[in-house]
């Protein structure tokens, strides 16, 4: 902006200066010192009177006027500089959803003849979508074609427009879901499964163990897990666009066994001092590596292997270890005594007369299969499943430290016939 003047001679001027015409009556101000255009202000030449102005906005829109102060007062020159400033202004929808079409208009208030308009996104020059229409056109966007936007004019590309971001809404996708610690999981230690997706507007997510929801939280934290925890998660993410599954993740804890089950096999001709074979078995994870005998009282084992052939009125006892540990079976003591089948079981305190009824219906069932037998029915011998006085026994809900232990009678010699157990 440049200004040109003349006083009288009469008047000695002492300052000059720009500022902006306003007809509030206030004093007007330096235009060096006006509020945003600090830094904006250039003297060109030795004179105050032309000037530029740098980085001009909409809102530099005013009447500009030069002014001198003199020992006789102050006077401003008018009409003035009127200044008005055209700009490039991108139009986008506020809401777009993918798969969608979408127009982005560059508006200008510029009188241009035949103009041709250049898109850029992210700064990069959208060479392909150079067009003489103002308009930018985007057919079934993706979360790929979120970004800042913003246009020029051919010759004029210094000048762009200020950028404006399109936003893409879309459903959860890239979901990925992680456990840790990523090694091994001891039963007892925590667990931590965390889902992560990729959405907009942001998804929640939720747990699911198999089918059923388990935690409605993308970080889910077990912080004691057991055997039971084991399984197949997934993860479930949704916003108000859709929603999507994770892929499956396997928690496998590893336990020692809870439980130590043991069978009693006695063979076909029952005599006195017959031996018998005592099988252990365990749910452990991972499964048992070794199995051990021990008589009861003694430190040192007396066999090893899933199977021991026991002798009779001795107290023995299975241990099963694996990597985690080891855990022991209840004692248990066989007894033949004239057809008597009497099985001792050492399980916590008080519990002998539960051995004693155990003993009499084992007698009372042999003595069944043995009439049997003689009237020439050769039948197993062994407690059936559907013999109703010992299944009202089996105390599932039993709660004791000791009580987990099971015990059955069966034949060897007919693999079909499916002995019951008891849990104690």
């Amino acid at each position: 902006m440049n200004a040109t003047y003349t006083h009288p001679t009469i008047v000695t001027v002492t300052n000059r200066f720009w500022v902006i015409d306003t007809d509030s009556g206030t004093e007007l101000t330096d235009l060096h010192k006006e509020p945003g255009y600090s830094g904006r202000v250039e003297y060109l030449g030795d004179e105050p009177n032309h000037i530029s102005l740098s980085d001009v906005n909409k809102s530099d829109e005013h009447v500009y006027c030069f002014r001198i102060v003199g020992d006789k007062g102050g006077y401003t020159g008018h009409p003035g500089v009127v200044l008005n400033v055209t700009d490039l202004q991108v139009i986008i929808p506020a809401e777009v959803t993918e798969g969608e079409s979408v127009v982005l208009t560059c508006k200008t208030t510029c009188s241009l003849t035949d103009p041709t308009f250049i898109w850029y996104k992210n700064r990069h020059d959208l060479t392909t979508n150079s067009t003489e229409s103002n308009k930018l056109h985007l057919q079934r966007v993706s979360s790929e074609d979120a970004g800042s936007y913003n246009c020029a004019v051919r010759g004029s590309e210094h000048l762009p427009s200020p950028a404006e971001y399109l936003s893409v809404r879309y459903s959860p996708k890239k979901l990925s879901v992680s456990i840790s610690p990523s090694g091994e999981i001891v039963e007892g230690s925590s667990a931590t499964l965390t889902c992560s997706s990729d959405a907009n507007p942001p998804a929640t997510c939720e747990w699911y163990k198999e089918t059923k929801l388990v935690r409605k939280v993308p970080t889910y934290t077990i912080a004691n897990v057991s055997s039971e925890d084991s399984g197949e998660y997934k993860c479930k993410c949704r916003n108000k666009v859709g929603h999507q599954y994770s892929s499956r993740l396997t928690l496998n804890v590893l336990s020692p066994s809870h439980g130590v089950s043991m069978s009693i096999s006695i063979s076909s001709n029952i005599l006195e001092g017959s031996s018998v074979t005592l099988t252990c078995g365990s749910d452990a994870n991972p499964p048992v590596e070794t199995y051990k005998w021990f008589k009861e009282k003694q430190s040192s084992p007396v066999g090893s292997g899933q199977s021991y052939r026991a002798l009779q009125n001795v107290q023995y006892y299975c241990k099963v270890l694996n990597k985690l540990g080891s855990v022991r079976s209840a004692t248990v003591s066989i007894t033949i005594n004239d057809g008597f089948v009497i099985v001792y079981v050492a399980v916590g305190l008080g519990l002998f007369g539960l051995g004693a009824l155990l003993s009499t219906l084992l007698w009372l069932r042999w003595n069944r299969q043995k009439k049997k037998a003689d009237e020439g029915d050769h039948q197993n011998i062994g407690l059936s499943a559907k013999d109703d006085t010992y299944a009202a026994l089996d105390p599932a809900g039993r709660k004791s430290d000791d009580v987990y232990h099971t015990l059955a009678i069966s034949h060897p010699g007919s693999p079909g016939d499916t002995s019951t157990s008891s849990d104690y």
